[in-house]
Protein backbone atom coordinates (compact mmCIF):
# COMPACT_ATOMS: atom_id res chain seq x y z
CA UNK A 1 0.00 0.00 0.00
CA UNK A 2 2.76 2.27 0.82
CA UNK A 3 4.30 1.67 -2.73
CA UNK A 4 0.75 2.35 -4.63
CA UNK A 5 0.30 5.60 -2.72
CA UNK A 6 3.55 6.61 -3.47
CA UNK A 7 3.13 5.82 -7.26
CA UNK A 8 -0.43 7.92 -6.89
CA UNK A 9 1.30 10.90 -5.52
CA UNK A 10 4.14 11.05 -7.91
CA UNK A 11 0.95 10.36 -10.84
CA UNK A 12 -0.48 13.75 -9.40
CA UNK A 13 2.50 15.64 -9.70
CA UNK A 14 3.03 14.53 -13.51
CA UNK A 15 2.51 17.13 -16.10
CA UNK A 16 2.42 14.42 -18.89
CA UNK A 17 -1.41 12.76 -18.87
CA UNK A 18 0.19 9.49 -20.58
CA UNK A 19 2.64 9.34 -18.15
CA UNK A 20 -0.34 9.77 -15.44
CA UNK A 21 -2.40 6.31 -17.37
CA UNK A 22 0.71 4.46 -17.56
CA UNK A 23 1.19 4.80 -13.55
CA UNK A 24 -2.91 4.57 -12.89
CA UNK A 25 -3.07 1.49 -15.08
CA UNK A 26 -0.01 -0.20 -12.90
CA UNK A 27 -1.44 0.69 -9.86
CA UNK A 28 -5.15 -0.37 -10.97
CA UNK A 29 -3.20 -4.00 -11.72
CA UNK A 30 -0.84 -4.22 -8.98
CA UNK A 31 -4.30 -3.40 -6.36
CA UNK A 32 -5.84 -6.85 -8.44
CA UNK A 33 -2.86 -8.85 -7.31
CA UNK A 34 -1.08 -8.70 -10.85
CA UNK A 35 2.79 -9.62 -9.48
CA UNK A 36 4.52 -8.47 -12.76
CA UNK A 37 2.77 -5.40 -12.24
CA UNK A 38 3.76 -4.70 -8.48
CA UNK A 39 7.24 -5.94 -9.72
CA UNK A 40 6.70 -2.83 -12.09
CA UNK A 41 5.69 -0.49 -10.01
CA UNK A 42 8.55 -0.98 -7.17
CA UNK A 43 11.34 -1.18 -9.94
CA UNK A 44 9.89 2.38 -10.91
CA UNK A 45 9.30 4.11 -7.69
CA UNK A 46 12.04 2.36 -5.09
CA UNK A 47 14.59 4.33 -6.50
CA UNK A 48 15.36 6.95 -9.20
CA UNK A 49 17.51 7.94 -11.75
CA UNK A 50 21.17 9.58 -10.46
CA UNK A 51 22.52 12.23 -11.85
CA UNK A 52 26.13 11.62 -12.41
CA UNK A 53 28.74 13.06 -14.21
CA UNK A 54 27.14 12.03 -17.33
CA UNK A 55 23.72 12.88 -16.17
CA UNK A 56 20.83 11.36 -16.32
CA UNK A 57 20.10 8.10 -18.32
CA UNK A 58 17.33 5.30 -18.55
CA UNK A 59 14.55 3.87 -19.59
CA UNK A 60 11.82 6.08 -21.15
CA UNK A 61 9.08 5.48 -18.63
CA UNK A 62 6.71 7.39 -15.67
CA UNK A 63 7.93 7.23 -12.33
CA UNK A 64 11.14 8.66 -11.03
CA UNK A 65 13.38 6.04 -12.09
CA UNK A 66 13.09 6.48 -15.63
CA UNK A 67 13.30 9.70 -18.39
CA UNK A 68 9.85 11.22 -18.57
CA UNK A 69 8.69 14.83 -18.57
CA UNK A 70 8.00 15.16 -14.72
CA UNK A 71 12.41 13.81 -13.88
CA UNK A 72 13.07 16.10 -16.73
CA UNK A 73 11.58 19.49 -15.51
CA UNK A 74 12.89 18.77 -11.83
CA UNK A 75 16.41 18.22 -13.59
CA UNK A 76 16.31 21.52 -15.17
CA UNK A 77 15.23 23.36 -12.40
CA UNK A 78 18.02 21.56 -10.21
CA UNK A 79 20.49 22.69 -12.69
CA UNK A 80 18.93 26.38 -12.80
CA UNK A 81 18.68 26.70 -9.06
CA UNK A 82 22.47 25.57 -8.99
CA UNK A 83 23.17 27.88 -12.17
CA UNK A 84 21.86 31.29 -10.06
CA UNK A 85 22.99 30.11 -7.25
CA UNK A 86 26.68 29.71 -8.36
CA UNK A 87 26.60 33.02 -10.10
CA UNK A 88 27.08 31.47 -13.53
CA UNK A 89 27.42 34.15 -16.11
CA UNK A 90 28.35 33.07 -19.55
CA UNK A 91 30.38 35.85 -21.95
CA UNK A 92 26.85 37.18 -23.52
CA UNK A 93 27.88 36.76 -27.10
CA UNK A 94 24.39 36.27 -28.05
CA UNK A 95 21.73 39.01 -27.28
CA UNK A 96 23.04 42.52 -25.81
CA UNK A 97 24.56 43.33 -22.98
CA UNK A 98 25.49 40.36 -20.24
CA UNK A 99 21.85 39.39 -19.36
CA UNK A 100 21.62 36.34 -16.95
CA UNK A 101 23.17 33.00 -17.75
CA UNK A 102 22.63 31.62 -20.74
CA UNK A 103 21.88 27.71 -21.31
CA UNK A 104 21.95 26.30 -24.74
CA UNK A 105 19.89 23.07 -25.19
CA UNK A 106 20.43 20.16 -27.99
CA UNK A 107 18.58 17.21 -28.68
CA UNK A 108 19.13 13.65 -31.04
CA UNK A 109 16.17 11.99 -32.66
CA UNK A 110 15.45 9.50 -29.60
CA UNK A 111 11.60 9.29 -28.68
CA UNK A 112 10.83 11.96 -27.16
CA UNK A 113 14.01 13.83 -27.09
CA UNK A 114 12.71 17.10 -28.97
CA UNK A 115 9.79 17.67 -26.22
CA UNK A 116 12.09 16.83 -23.46
CA UNK A 117 13.90 19.68 -24.60
CA UNK A 118 11.67 21.96 -25.11
CA UNK A 119 10.49 21.04 -21.32
CA UNK A 120 13.54 22.23 -20.39
CA UNK A 121 13.68 25.37 -22.68
CA UNK A 122 10.57 26.35 -20.84
CA UNK A 123 12.13 25.88 -16.75
CA UNK A 124 14.61 27.55 -17.78
CA UNK A 125 13.25 30.29 -18.97
CA UNK A 126 11.15 30.05 -16.18
CA UNK A 127 13.75 30.50 -13.85
CA UNK A 128 14.76 33.61 -15.59
CA UNK A 129 17.55 32.40 -17.12
CA UNK A 130 18.53 32.82 -21.60
CA UNK A 131 17.20 29.28 -23.03
CA UNK A 132 18.78 28.63 -26.62
CA UNK A 133 17.38 25.49 -28.41
CA UNK A 134 19.49 24.37 -30.76
CA UNK A 135 17.56 24.33 -34.43
CA UNK A 136 16.84 20.79 -34.85
CA UNK A 137 18.09 16.99 -34.03
CA UNK A 138 21.85 17.39 -33.93
CA UNK A 139 25.11 15.85 -32.84
CA UNK A 140 26.22 16.11 -29.40
CA UNK A 141 29.18 17.81 -30.64
CA UNK A 142 27.46 20.81 -31.75
CA UNK A 143 26.13 21.02 -28.80
CA UNK A 144 29.39 20.86 -26.98
CA UNK A 145 30.50 23.53 -29.53
CA UNK A 146 27.51 25.92 -28.99
CA UNK A 147 28.22 26.27 -25.40
CA UNK A 148 31.83 27.34 -26.51
CA UNK A 149 30.65 29.18 -28.84
CA UNK A 150 27.77 31.07 -27.63
CA UNK A 151 29.74 31.88 -24.10
CA UNK A 152 27.13 29.91 -22.65
CA UNK A 153 27.05 29.51 -18.33
CA UNK A 154 25.84 25.66 -19.33
CA UNK A 155 24.88 23.00 -22.07
CA UNK A 156 21.93 20.50 -22.15
CA UNK A 157 22.01 17.59 -24.35
CA UNK A 158 19.02 15.09 -24.46
CA UNK A 159 20.58 11.94 -26.15
CA UNK A 160 20.90 8.19 -24.87
CA UNK A 161 23.93 7.84 -27.17
CA UNK A 162 24.26 4.44 -28.14
CA UNK A 163 22.15 2.88 -26.12
CA UNK A 164 18.75 0.69 -26.86
CA UNK A 165 15.88 2.25 -28.27
CA UNK A 166 13.95 1.98 -25.25
CA UNK A 167 16.32 4.75 -23.55
CA UNK A 168 17.01 8.22 -23.22
CA UNK A 169 18.81 10.28 -21.57
CA UNK A 170 20.45 13.95 -20.18
CA UNK A 171 23.51 15.15 -20.83
CA UNK A 172 25.16 18.22 -19.44
CA UNK A 173 28.13 20.38 -20.68
CA UNK A 174 29.23 23.46 -18.10
CA UNK A 175 30.48 26.77 -19.45
CA UNK A 176 33.01 28.86 -17.89
CA UNK A 177 34.93 32.33 -18.87
CA UNK A 178 35.90 32.83 -22.54
CA UNK A 179 39.26 30.63 -23.09
CA UNK A 180 39.03 28.75 -20.06
CA UNK A 181 39.92 25.10 -20.95
CA UNK A 182 37.20 22.96 -19.28
CA UNK A 183 34.47 25.48 -20.65
CA UNK A 184 32.38 23.35 -22.77
CA UNK A 185 33.49 19.81 -20.93
CA UNK A 186 31.09 17.81 -19.41
CA UNK A 187 30.87 18.28 -15.56
CA UNK A 188 32.66 16.62 -12.93
CA UNK A 189 32.68 16.49 -8.93
CA UNK A 190 31.39 18.29 -7.07
CA UNK A 191 28.97 19.64 -9.19
CA UNK A 192 27.62 17.19 -10.34
CA UNK A 193 26.47 16.00 -6.40
CA UNK A 194 25.52 19.89 -6.30
CA UNK A 195 23.04 19.53 -8.88
CA UNK A 196 21.89 16.56 -7.94
CA UNK A 197 20.98 17.56 -4.55
CA UNK A 198 19.35 20.54 -6.00
CA UNK A 199 17.46 18.38 -8.09
CA UNK A 200 16.14 16.39 -5.03
CA UNK A 201 15.46 19.79 -3.41
CA UNK A 202 13.41 21.26 -6.61
CA UNK A 203 9.34 21.32 -6.11
CA UNK A 204 7.04 19.02 -7.89
CA UNK A 205 7.44 19.00 -11.58
CA UNK A 206 3.70 20.46 -11.98
CA UNK A 207 4.94 23.64 -9.12
CA UNK A 208 7.74 24.38 -11.32
CA UNK A 209 7.63 27.82 -13.41
CA UNK A 210 7.35 27.78 -16.64
CA UNK A 211 8.11 30.28 -19.56
CA UNK A 212 8.17 30.58 -23.16
CA UNK A 213 10.23 33.38 -23.59
CA UNK A 214 12.90 31.04 -24.79
CA UNK A 215 15.02 31.20 -28.28
CA UNK A 216 15.34 28.86 -30.92
CA UNK A 217 18.68 29.48 -32.89
CA UNK A 218 19.25 29.38 -36.28
CA UNK A 219 21.66 27.47 -38.69
CA UNK A 220 24.41 30.49 -37.60
CA UNK A 221 25.77 27.91 -34.88
CA UNK A 222 25.73 24.88 -37.02
CA UNK A 223 27.11 26.59 -40.13
CA UNK A 224 29.99 27.81 -37.35
CA UNK A 225 30.57 24.37 -36.22
CA UNK A 226 30.49 23.14 -40.13
CA UNK A 227 33.07 25.53 -41.10
CA UNK A 228 35.41 24.95 -38.71
CA UNK A 229 35.00 21.00 -38.58
CA UNK A 230 35.80 21.55 -42.36
CA UNK A 231 39.32 22.72 -41.09
CA UNK A 232 40.32 19.80 -38.72
CA UNK A 233 43.58 18.63 -40.12
CA UNK A 234 43.81 21.36 -43.46
CA UNK A 235 45.06 21.72 -45.68
CA UNK A 236 44.60 18.62 -47.31
CA UNK A 237 43.56 17.32 -50.77
CA UNK A 238 41.57 14.20 -51.75
CA UNK A 239 42.98 11.86 -54.83
CA UNK A 240 40.53 11.74 -57.45
CA UNK A 241 38.65 8.26 -56.93
CA UNK A 242 38.39 8.12 -52.85
CA UNK A 243 35.49 5.98 -51.53
CA UNK A 244 34.09 6.40 -48.63
CA UNK A 245 31.37 4.42 -47.42
CA UNK A 246 29.75 5.48 -43.66
CA UNK A 247 26.93 4.93 -41.21
CA UNK A 248 25.29 7.14 -39.12
CA UNK A 249 23.67 3.53 -37.41
CA UNK A 250 19.80 5.33 -37.79
CA UNK A 251 21.26 8.23 -35.82
CA UNK A 252 21.62 12.11 -36.75
CA UNK A 253 25.04 12.33 -37.90
CA UNK A 254 24.38 12.03 -41.73
CA UNK A 255 23.05 15.38 -42.68
CA UNK A 256 25.91 17.38 -40.61
CA UNK A 257 28.75 15.02 -41.72
CA UNK A 258 27.62 15.55 -45.55
CA UNK A 259 28.18 19.35 -44.98
CA UNK A 260 31.28 19.08 -43.29
CA UNK A 261 32.94 16.94 -45.86
CA UNK A 262 31.72 19.08 -48.35
CA UNK A 263 33.59 21.94 -46.96
CA UNK A 264 36.40 20.04 -46.68
CA UNK A 265 36.78 19.26 -50.29
CA UNK A 266 36.20 15.81 -49.14
CA UNK A 267 33.81 13.46 -51.61
CA UNK A 268 30.59 12.37 -50.45
CA UNK A 269 30.48 9.36 -48.41
CA UNK A 270 28.08 6.66 -49.98
CA UNK A 271 26.03 5.89 -46.96
CA UNK A 272 24.22 2.81 -45.99
CA UNK A 273 20.32 3.68 -47.37
CA UNK A 274 18.53 1.14 -44.86
CA UNK A 275 20.43 3.29 -41.58
CA UNK A 276 20.98 6.77 -43.40
CA UNK A 277 17.97 8.42 -41.86
CA UNK A 278 16.96 9.27 -38.14
CA UNK A 279 14.99 6.66 -36.59
CA UNK A 280 14.25 6.31 -32.94
CA UNK A 281 13.41 2.50 -33.28
CA UNK A 282 16.82 1.44 -34.49
CA UNK A 283 15.32 -1.31 -36.90
CA UNK A 284 18.74 -2.45 -38.19
CA UNK A 285 20.98 -2.15 -35.21
CA UNK A 286 18.99 -2.78 -31.58
CA UNK A 287 22.18 -2.13 -29.92
CA UNK A 288 23.20 1.21 -32.08
CA UNK A 289 27.35 1.01 -30.70
CA UNK A 290 29.87 0.11 -33.33
CA UNK A 291 31.53 -1.67 -30.54
CA UNK A 292 28.74 -4.43 -30.76
CA UNK A 293 29.24 -7.37 -32.60
CA UNK A 294 26.73 -7.54 -36.03
CA UNK A 295 26.34 -3.38 -35.95
CA UNK A 296 28.82 -2.54 -38.85
CA UNK A 297 27.99 -5.63 -40.59
CA UNK A 298 25.59 -3.10 -43.50
CA UNK A 299 28.27 -0.39 -43.77
CA UNK A 300 31.38 -3.06 -44.09
CA UNK A 301 29.31 -4.91 -46.70
CA UNK A 302 28.80 -1.88 -48.41
CA UNK A 303 32.31 -0.96 -48.24
CA UNK A 304 32.97 -4.05 -49.92
CA UNK A 305 30.36 -3.48 -52.54
CA UNK A 306 32.06 0.11 -54.12
CA UNK A 307 35.82 -0.73 -53.07
CA UNK A 308 35.68 1.69 -50.23
CA UNK A 309 39.29 2.90 -48.95
CA UNK A 310 37.73 3.47 -45.39
CA UNK A 311 35.08 2.56 -43.87
CA UNK A 312 33.58 5.24 -41.15
CA UNK A 313 30.58 4.44 -38.79
CA UNK A 314 29.39 6.91 -36.37
CA UNK A 315 27.03 5.77 -33.10
CA UNK A 316 23.80 8.01 -33.08
CA UNK A 317 24.95 11.18 -31.87
CA UNK A 318 27.84 11.02 -33.70
CA UNK A 319 30.47 11.44 -30.80
CA UNK A 320 32.13 8.36 -31.73
CA UNK A 321 33.99 6.46 -34.48
CA UNK A 322 34.37 3.60 -35.91
CA UNK A 323 36.83 2.79 -38.74
CA UNK A 324 37.54 -0.40 -40.78
CA UNK A 325 39.91 -0.81 -44.10
CA UNK A 326 37.98 -3.85 -46.05
CA UNK A 327 36.60 -5.86 -43.36
CA UNK A 328 39.19 -5.21 -40.66
CA UNK A 329 37.81 -2.92 -38.02
CA UNK A 330 40.44 -1.26 -35.91
CA UNK A 331 40.49 -1.20 -31.91
CA UNK A 332 40.09 2.20 -30.37
CA UNK A 333 43.53 2.09 -29.72
CA UNK A 334 44.71 1.45 -33.35
CA UNK A 335 42.80 4.52 -34.54
CA UNK A 336 43.61 6.66 -31.50
CA UNK A 337 47.53 6.04 -32.56
CA UNK A 338 46.87 7.15 -35.90
CA UNK A 339 45.30 10.48 -35.05
CA UNK A 340 47.54 11.21 -32.96
CA UNK A 341 50.59 10.53 -35.02
CA UNK A 342 49.08 13.24 -37.67
CA UNK A 343 47.95 15.63 -34.63
CA UNK A 344 51.40 15.76 -33.90
CA UNK A 345 53.16 16.36 -37.26
CA UNK A 346 51.28 19.16 -37.46
CA UNK A 347 50.73 20.73 -33.92
CA UNK A 348 53.21 19.26 -31.30
CA UNK A 349 51.81 19.60 -27.94
CA UNK A 350 50.47 17.46 -24.83
CA UNK A 351 48.10 14.29 -25.33
CA UNK A 352 46.35 12.45 -23.06
CA UNK A 353 44.10 9.38 -22.85
CA UNK A 354 43.07 7.05 -19.89
CA UNK A 355 44.75 4.46 -17.74
CA UNK A 356 42.49 1.63 -19.74
CA UNK A 357 43.84 2.62 -23.16
CA UNK A 358 46.86 1.59 -24.71
CA UNK A 359 50.48 2.55 -23.78
CA UNK A 360 51.65 3.42 -27.24
CA UNK A 361 50.24 7.02 -26.88
CA UNK A 362 52.89 7.69 -24.21
CA UNK A 363 55.88 6.08 -26.61
CA UNK A 364 54.58 8.29 -29.42
CA UNK A 365 54.40 11.42 -27.24
CA UNK A 366 58.29 10.62 -25.79
CA UNK A 367 59.24 9.41 -29.72
CA UNK A 368 57.68 13.38 -30.35
CA UNK A 369 59.46 14.96 -27.61
CA UNK A 370 55.54 15.58 -26.03
CA UNK A 371 54.07 15.47 -22.61
CA UNK A 372 51.34 12.73 -22.35
CA UNK A 373 48.69 12.80 -19.99
CA UNK A 374 46.76 9.60 -18.26
CA UNK A 375 42.96 10.30 -16.81
CA UNK A 376 40.37 8.11 -15.17
CA UNK A 377 38.18 6.60 -18.07
CA UNK A 378 35.50 9.37 -19.39
CA UNK A 379 36.09 12.50 -21.64
CA UNK A 380 35.15 14.68 -18.86
CA UNK A 381 38.87 14.43 -17.26
CA UNK A 382 40.43 14.07 -20.69
CA UNK A 383 39.63 17.34 -21.71
CA UNK A 384 40.91 18.40 -17.81
CA UNK A 385 44.30 17.27 -18.42
CA UNK A 386 46.54 20.01 -19.87
CA UNK A 387 44.75 23.59 -20.93
CA UNK A 388 47.02 22.95 -24.12
CA UNK A 389 46.06 20.10 -24.61
CA UNK A 390 46.05 19.20 -28.89
CA UNK A 391 44.55 15.33 -28.87
CA UNK A 392 43.27 13.25 -26.67
CA UNK A 393 41.25 9.79 -27.13
CA UNK A 394 39.80 6.81 -25.10
CA UNK A 395 40.16 3.08 -26.20
CA UNK A 396 36.15 2.86 -26.18
CA UNK A 397 36.15 4.72 -30.18
CA UNK A 398 36.21 8.77 -28.63
CA UNK A 399 38.32 10.89 -29.71
CA UNK A 400 39.16 14.47 -29.17
CA UNK A 401 40.67 15.92 -32.31
CA UNK A 402 39.96 19.11 -32.20
CA UNK A 403 40.08 20.05 -28.03
CA UNK A 404 40.26 24.29 -29.30
CA UNK A 405 36.54 23.26 -30.85
CA UNK A 406 34.57 20.77 -28.72
CA UNK A 407 35.87 20.18 -25.03
CA UNK A 408 34.63 16.34 -25.51
CA UNK A 409 34.99 13.76 -27.97
CA UNK A 410 34.22 14.48 -31.58
CA UNK A 411 32.75 11.94 -34.15
CA UNK A 412 32.44 14.40 -37.19
CA UNK A 413 36.08 15.81 -36.71
CA UNK A 414 37.36 12.75 -35.91
CA UNK A 415 35.80 11.44 -39.23
CA UNK A 416 37.25 14.55 -41.07
CA UNK A 417 40.64 13.52 -40.18
CA UNK A 418 40.66 9.87 -40.83
CA UNK A 419 39.28 10.74 -44.24
CA UNK A 420 42.09 13.21 -44.89
CA UNK A 421 44.84 11.03 -43.75
CA UNK A 422 43.38 8.40 -46.08
CA UNK A 423 43.31 10.18 -49.17
CA UNK A 424 46.96 11.03 -47.78
CA UNK A 425 47.97 7.55 -48.28
CA UNK A 426 45.98 6.89 -51.17
CA UNK A 427 47.80 9.84 -53.05
CA UNK A 428 51.00 7.29 -52.09
CA UNK A 429 49.64 4.28 -52.86
CA UNK A 430 48.92 3.50 -49.88
CA UNK A 431 46.12 3.09 -47.05
CA UNK A 432 45.73 3.17 -43.91
CA UNK A 433 47.10 -0.24 -42.47
CA UNK A 434 50.54 0.80 -43.98
CA UNK A 435 50.67 4.24 -41.59
CA UNK A 436 49.61 1.58 -38.73
CA UNK A 437 52.55 -0.86 -39.89
CA UNK A 438 55.06 2.46 -39.71
CA UNK A 439 54.26 3.16 -36.19
CA UNK A 440 54.51 -0.51 -35.65
CA UNK A 441 57.98 -0.08 -36.38
CA UNK A 442 58.65 3.06 -34.87
CA UNK A 443 57.01 2.25 -31.26
CA UNK A 444 56.70 -2.22 -31.68
CA UNK A 445 53.41 -3.95 -31.86
CA UNK A 446 50.76 -3.33 -29.13
CA UNK A 447 47.94 -5.66 -29.29
CA UNK A 448 45.32 -4.98 -27.03
CA UNK A 449 41.69 -6.61 -26.11
CA UNK A 450 38.75 -5.90 -23.62
CA UNK A 451 37.38 -8.47 -21.80
CA UNK A 452 34.10 -7.83 -20.06
CA UNK A 453 32.95 -10.41 -17.51
CA UNK A 454 29.03 -10.75 -16.13
CA UNK A 455 28.36 -10.95 -12.53
CA UNK A 456 25.51 -11.38 -10.00
CA UNK A 457 25.79 -7.85 -9.11
CA UNK A 458 27.66 -4.56 -8.62
CA UNK A 459 28.76 -6.21 -5.18
CA UNK A 460 30.29 -9.04 -6.92
CA UNK A 461 32.98 -7.30 -9.30
CA UNK A 462 34.18 -4.93 -6.23
CA UNK A 463 34.52 -8.29 -4.09
CA UNK A 464 36.83 -9.32 -6.59
CA UNK A 465 38.85 -6.27 -6.67
CA UNK A 466 38.88 -6.86 -3.02
CA UNK A 467 40.45 -10.50 -3.24
CA UNK A 468 43.20 -9.27 -5.79
CA UNK A 469 44.29 -6.68 -3.47
CA UNK A 470 44.21 -8.55 -0.82
CA UNK A 471 45.98 -11.59 -2.62
CA UNK A 472 47.85 -10.01 -6.00
CA UNK A 473 49.35 -12.40 -8.28
CA UNK A 474 52.63 -12.90 -8.57
CA UNK A 475 52.37 -13.65 -12.33
CA UNK A 476 49.51 -13.41 -14.79
CA UNK A 477 49.47 -15.39 -17.53
CA UNK A 478 53.24 -16.88 -17.41
CA UNK A 479 54.26 -12.97 -17.09
CA UNK A 480 56.13 -11.93 -13.48
CA UNK A 481 54.02 -8.83 -12.39
CA UNK A 482 56.31 -6.36 -12.14
CA UNK A 483 54.29 -3.49 -10.05
CA UNK A 484 50.71 -2.87 -9.02
CA UNK A 485 48.90 0.73 -9.14
CA UNK A 486 46.29 1.05 -7.23
CA UNK A 487 43.52 3.95 -7.58
CA UNK A 488 42.24 3.40 -4.32
CA UNK A 489 45.61 3.91 -2.82
CA UNK A 490 47.53 6.29 -5.27
CA UNK A 491 50.79 7.06 -4.89
CA UNK A 492 53.54 8.78 -6.46
CA UNK A 493 51.98 10.55 -9.97
CA UNK A 494 48.61 8.66 -9.27
CA UNK A 495 48.14 10.78 -6.33
CA UNK A 496 46.18 13.93 -9.14
CA UNK A 497 44.26 11.50 -9.87
CA UNK A 498 40.61 11.43 -8.09
CA UNK A 499 40.46 7.97 -6.42
CA UNK A 500 38.79 4.83 -8.08
CA UNK A 501 38.25 1.42 -8.30
CA UNK A 502 41.17 0.44 -10.57
CA UNK A 503 44.13 -1.66 -10.42
CA UNK A 504 46.82 -1.70 -12.95
CA UNK A 505 49.79 -4.58 -13.21
CA UNK A 506 52.48 -3.94 -15.26
CA UNK A 507 53.95 -7.33 -16.70
CA UNK A 508 57.19 -8.17 -18.26
CA UNK A 509 58.18 -7.16 -21.31
CA UNK A 510 55.69 -4.43 -21.43
CA UNK A 511 52.43 -6.26 -20.83
CA UNK A 512 49.73 -4.51 -18.59
CA UNK A 513 46.06 -6.21 -17.30
CA UNK A 514 44.03 -3.22 -15.78
CA UNK A 515 41.05 -4.64 -13.63
CA UNK A 516 37.94 -2.08 -12.80
CA UNK A 517 34.09 -2.35 -12.23
CA UNK A 518 31.86 -1.09 -14.57
CA UNK A 519 30.23 1.98 -13.09
CA UNK A 520 27.02 1.28 -14.38
CA UNK A 521 26.49 -2.79 -14.83
CA UNK A 522 27.16 -6.09 -13.24
CA UNK A 523 30.38 -6.37 -15.27
CA UNK A 524 33.80 -6.88 -14.83
CA UNK A 525 36.01 -5.05 -17.35
CA UNK A 526 39.49 -6.26 -17.83
CA UNK A 527 41.77 -4.08 -20.76
CA UNK A 528 44.83 -6.39 -21.75
CA UNK A 529 47.88 -5.29 -23.73
CA UNK A 530 51.18 -7.17 -25.16
CA UNK A 531 53.47 -5.57 -26.46
CA UNK A 532 56.72 -6.43 -28.61
CA UNK A 533 59.62 -4.62 -29.88
CA UNK A 534 60.03 -4.56 -34.19
CA UNK A 535 63.42 -6.55 -35.08
CA UNK A 536 65.94 -4.51 -37.15
CA UNK A 537 64.93 -6.28 -39.77
CA UNK A 538 61.25 -5.13 -39.92
CA UNK A 539 59.92 -8.49 -39.76
CA UNK A 540 56.16 -7.06 -38.47
CA UNK A 541 54.76 -10.53 -38.91
CA UNK A 542 56.58 -12.32 -36.16
CA UNK A 543 56.85 -9.46 -33.89
CA UNK A 544 52.76 -9.71 -33.88
CA UNK A 545 52.66 -13.22 -33.99
CA UNK A 546 54.34 -13.12 -30.39
CA UNK A 547 52.16 -10.28 -29.32
CA UNK A 548 49.18 -11.64 -30.06
CA UNK A 549 50.00 -15.14 -28.21
CA UNK A 550 50.87 -12.86 -25.26
CA UNK A 551 47.40 -11.53 -25.76
CA UNK A 552 45.89 -14.63 -26.34
CA UNK A 553 47.35 -15.99 -22.28
CA UNK A 554 45.99 -13.06 -21.16
CA UNK A 555 42.34 -13.65 -22.48
CA UNK A 556 42.36 -17.24 -20.95
CA UNK A 557 43.23 -15.76 -17.83
CA UNK A 558 41.33 -12.44 -17.21
CA UNK A 559 38.25 -15.13 -18.51
CA UNK A 560 39.45 -17.59 -15.18
CA UNK A 561 38.15 -14.31 -13.64
CA UNK A 562 34.58 -15.32 -13.82
CA UNK A 563 35.17 -17.99 -12.04
CA UNK A 564 36.17 -16.72 -9.13
CA UNK A 565 34.21 -13.13 -8.90
CA UNK A 566 32.38 -12.67 -5.76
CA UNK A 567 34.51 -14.81 -3.83
CA UNK A 568 35.94 -13.43 -0.52
CA UNK A 569 38.98 -12.56 -0.30
CA UNK A 570 42.19 -14.78 0.91
CA UNK A 571 42.77 -14.41 4.64
CA UNK A 572 45.43 -12.46 5.96
CA UNK A 573 48.05 -14.94 7.23
CA UNK A 574 49.25 -14.36 10.75
CA UNK A 575 52.21 -12.41 11.58
CA UNK A 576 55.20 -14.20 12.31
Amino acid sequence: MELIARARSWAAQDPDPADRAEIEALVGAARAGDAAAEAELADRFTGCLTFGTAGLRGPLRAGPNGMNHAVVRRAAAGLATWLTAAGARGTARVGEGTGPPAVVIGFDARRRSDAFALDSARVFAGAGLRALVLPGPLPTPVLAFAVRRLGAAAGVMVTASHNPATDNGYKVYLGGPAGAPASGAQLVAPADAQIEAAIAAAPPPMAIPLADTWTRLGDDVVAAYVTEAAATLAPATAPAGLRIAYTPLHGVGLGVLRRVFAAAGLPEPAAVAEQAEPDPDFPTAPFPNPEEPGAMDRVLALGEAIGADVVLANDPDADRLAVAVGRRVLTGDELGLLLADEVLRRAPGPVATTVVSSTALRALAARRGVGCSETLTGFKWIMRADPALVFGYEEALGYATRPDLVRDKDGLTAAVAIARIAAAEAARGRGLLDRLDDLARELGVAATEQVSLRVDDLAASTALLRRLRADPPDEIAGLPVAAVRDLLAPTGADERLPRSDVLIFSLAGGARAVVRPSGTEPKLKIYLEATEPVSADGDLASARARSAERLAGLVRWARSLGQTAGRPPSPTPPAP
